[in-house]
This record gives structure tokens, sequence and C-alpha cells, in this order.
């Protein structure tokens, strides 16, 4: 039975890995992924209604990141539609490529923090059509861009989807993973940006052509993108003070912005607000990736409750025994394999008796799987989203960004040793 379950995740993943030549959707592999290692899990046990009851409880912790991810989206989503990003955007007027690639770099970082580093990237994206015209300087913006959105996601309990699932999980908490990995995240972030510097000559010259007329008021525009902002900051704050898991404050925080945006479109017809309504907004969110989320944390649960992940830990333990280098291995992998199985198999692979909450293991974990994806392309939600809007080509990125993100890596590694083992 074991086997079985551990072929299947494997041939799985493979599907997964190579979506676009076997041309099916990601989500779809993840799918019958989790449901077929359930499904020969429960064949080969007696009491099936143990299994039944494993299931229903993985499905409970599930159920709390996808509603998280689900509400967040749709918040993003309803900000966008009334172009509240364009506040941002129309603040970056410069034709210094170094004045600039900072710039970006620092918004992306930040914005990453507060929104996450998938939403950040398509945003970021949007802004750079804008302002530069040159197509092979814009690619090279945007691998940078990969590298300080999946920085700025580490340290932030929302930033990063890995990150999300270590604090719905117990593993970290708000404010201790902003002290341990806001510092190594920000020198992964400056240490490409600051060697590029020195490499960038010319001048930015931004592309012809008028703008798109907004779809919302300039008071629309402003009032939505400052309820959606106070909202996703206010989450941390609602889980602190009330106790409940972080999907209910995201949910509180998207009831609240509904009402109030009805409210603000009330004087229009239904064919008028329809574009900037939260309804129109559910429709347009990546339910696929919530899917894929799905599959393959179901898939995780069951290698979790058969026993594969804990032999797994084991090994690791025996063949490296460093921690950190446990946890550098299971980073710069998140590259290949994508961080979402990689973090969930971590937490059926360590309890928290093993590793208590806050500790060195899981604030690294959280930094090297949330930023180790940037050496290629595929290794992010990031990297895809740029790679899937620009055409980014994987061998283009691989000589251009990946050296850039391995330093950022590194850097970030070190100084987050150093500083835990100083502070601690």
């Amino acid at each position: 039975m074991e086997l079985a379950i551990i072929l299947t995740f494997i041939i799985g993943y493979l599907a997964i890995a190579f979506e676009h030549p076997i041309k099916i959707d990601k989500a779809a592999s993840a799918i019958l992924t989790g449901t077929i290692c359930w499904t020969i899990f429960i064949m080969n046990q007696p009491d099936k209604h143990e299994v039944t009851h494993q299931l229903m409880e993985h499905l409970g912790e599930i159920s709390g990141i996808l509603f998280f991810l689900l509400g967040a989206m749709t918040i993003v989503e309803l900000i966008d539609a009334h172009d509240g990003f364009q506040i941002i955007t129309d603040r970056i007027k410069t034709e210094n490529p170094v004045k600039l690639l900072w710039m970006i770099g620092i918004l992306t970082f930040f914005l990453s923090a507060i929104l996450d580093n998938l939403t950040t990237t398509i945003v970021v994206v949007s802004l750079l059509r804008k302002i530069i015209a040159d197509r092979e300087m814009r690619l090279f913006f945007l691998g940078v861009t990969v590298i300080a959105a999946n920085a700025g996601g580490a340290w932030s309990p929302m930033g990063d989807v890995t990150t999300t699932m270590l604090w719905i999980g117990g593993q970290i908490t708000a404010i201790s993973i902003v002290k341990e990995v806001f510092l190594a995240s920000a020198f992964c972030m400056i240490v490409p940006l600051g060697y590029v510097s020195f490499r960038m000559k010319g001048a930015i010259k931004p592309p012809k052509g008028k703008r798109a007329e907004s779809k919302s008021t300039d008071f629309e525009r402003k009032a939505v993108f400052g309820i959606g902002i106070t909202t996703l900051l206010f989450v941390p704050i609602f889980k602190t003070v009330t106790h409940l898991p972080p999907f209910m404050a995201i949910l509180f925080g998207l009831g609240v912005m509904w009402v109030l945006t009805e409210m603000i479109h009330s004087e229009k017809d239904t064919a008028e607000k329809g574009k900037l309504s939260v309804s129109h907004a559910l429709e347009k969110i990546d339910t696929p990736s919530i899917l894929f989320f799905l599959g393959i944390l179901l898939s995780i649960a069951a290698l979790q409750s058969t026993g594969q992940l804990k032999l797994l830990a084991n090994w690791l333990t025996e063949l490296i025994g460093n921690e950190s280098a446990i946890v550098m291995t299971i980073g710069l992998l998140s590259s290949v394999v994508d961080n979402v199985p990689l973090v969930a198999a971590a937490q059926g692979m360590y309890t928290l008796a093993e590793f208590p909450p806050d500790s060195f293991f899981w604030s690294f974990l959280a930094y090297a799987t949330g930023t180790g994806g940037s050496a290629l392309i595929i290794g992010s939600a990031a990297g895809v989203a740029a790679m899937g809007m620009e055409k980014i080509d994987f061998i283009w990125y691989l000589k251009r960004i990946t050296l850039l993100a391995v330093l950022g890596y590194f850097s970030g590694c070190v100084v987050f040793i150093l500083q835990y083992n100083f502070s601690h």
C-alpha cells in the first residue's frame, strides 16, 4: 500500500512539474493525485471509519488555508478592479534605470508582504509595461522583481502561501516571523540589487500611446484601495485579539469590504457596477490555483497519515544531520519542486514537540522555502506568473537571473543564522 501511494504521488508530481509539455493543468493532476492516494489508503485498511476520520481532520486544516487564500485573492482582485494600484504606479516617474530598479525592488519587497508575492508580481508586470518600452530591459527588471517579491513574501504571514501555511499550522507567529526573517529577506533582495546597480547603463524609454480610461472615479479608487489594504493589515491583529484562525479574520475583512463597496456603488445600476462588485471579483480569482493547493495538500496528508513523511524526516536527519543544512537543502529544492508540498511535507515530517513554535527550524524554513524558489523561473508562483504574462524563456532566466537569486538566497541564509545566534 505504502509503495502504491508513493508511486502515485511521484507520478502526479511529475505531471505537475511537466504541466506545459503534457498540456494538462497542474490543478487537475493534483486533484487526481490527492483523491487516488486516499482511495488506495482506505481500500487497504480494515477500519474505514478511522481513515475517514483522519481525512476529515486533515481537511479541516486544509480548508483554513484555502478559505484564507480565497478571501485574500478576492480583496486584491477588488482593489485591482477599481484601479487602486494606480495610486502607487502614478508616483513612479524616473528615467534612471538604477534608481528605477531600487524603487521597483523596494516597492515589490514591501507590497509583497502586504498582498502576496503572486499578486504583487502581477501588479508590477502591469506597472513595468507602462514605464519601460524596451522588452529586454523590462524582462531583466521582471527577473529582479521575482527575487524581491519572494524575499518580501517570506517575512510576512500573508506574503507567501508557504509562510501562511506555517502561520495557520501554528509553527510560526506573526510578530516572530517578522522579527526573525525580515533582515535576512532584506539582504536576499539588497545583495542582487547592489550587484546589478554597478552594471546598468542607459536610460528608461517609456512606451508610446494613451493610457486606458479608468473604470472608477478617483474617490472610489482611493476608498477601495484604503479599505482593502487596511483589511489585509488587520488580519494578524484580529487573530491575536480573538484567537480565531486567520481565515476567519480574512472572511470578516471580506465581509466588511463587500458591504462598503455595495454602499459606494449603491446609486449605480447593475450593469454599471457589475465589474466593480465582489461577485465579479469572485469570478475572476484564480480558482484553479485554489484547487491545486487542495489536491497537493490532500496528497501530502495521505503520505503523513501512512507514516511516510516521518520516515523521510528520519532519513534526512541521518543523511545530513545538520539542521541548517537540511533547511537550506529544502529551500533550494523549492526551485525545482513546488514549495507548497515541500512545506506541507515538512509540517508532517517534523512535529511541534521536536521543533516548538517560532523555533530556529520553522523560521528558517519560512525564509528558505519562500526565497529559494527564485533560483528558477518555475520555482515560485511569482516566477510562473511573470513567465506566463511576459513569455520569459526558462533558459533566459537561468542565464541572466539565477546566479543573482542564488547569491541573494545564500546571503540571506548567512544573515539569518548570524542574527539568530546573536539574538538567542
